[in-house]
């Protein structure tokens, strides 16, 4: 006896298998093609919590302290959280260093990256007012 498959279970199997492979592309080192940054100005700097709340950078290439950051500062905090819970997932040593890379494209676009996992957070796309938090800091 000859039994037909019913469509909408090969409709079911054929997204559970392009599902699969999106997840599979995304977790693996074949998917990122990356551009080459060009950049018109890179400075590295380390950003260090204070007893009292606020956050010194720090310039790394000097150790000279470049600015102070008091109150809430969410954006500030929320692009440097994301950026060490990215080094968690992967597994990065938190004794490492924990400076990151500000660059300044040119074209005035501006990029936060993290030299350990090389993720990046392009900072334009917030909007001006988040992206001036960071621009002050390039100089």
């Amino acid at each position: 006896m000859r039994r037909d498959l019913n469509p909408a279970i090969v409709i079911g199997l054929f997204a559970l298998m392009c599902l699969t492979l999106v997840v599979w592309m995304r977790n693996s080192n074949l998917s990122t093609h990356e551009e080459p940054i060009v950049a018109a100005h890179v400075r590295v700097l380390r950003f260090i919590d204070q007893a009292d709340g606020s956050i010194n950078v720090i310039d790394t290439s000097n150790e000279q302290f470049v600015q102070n950051f008091q109150g809430e500062q969410g954006f500030l905090r929320g692009t440097l959280r994301a950026l060490v819970r990215e080094r968690k997932l992967r597994g990065v040593d938190p004794s490492t260093e924990r400076a990151f890379e500000l660059i300044a494209h040119n074209g005035g676009r501006l990029t936060l990256r993290d030299p350990a996992t090389g993720s990046t957070i392009a900072l334009e796309s917030f909007g001006p007012t988040n992206t001036a938090v960071f621009a002050g800091l390039i100089n």
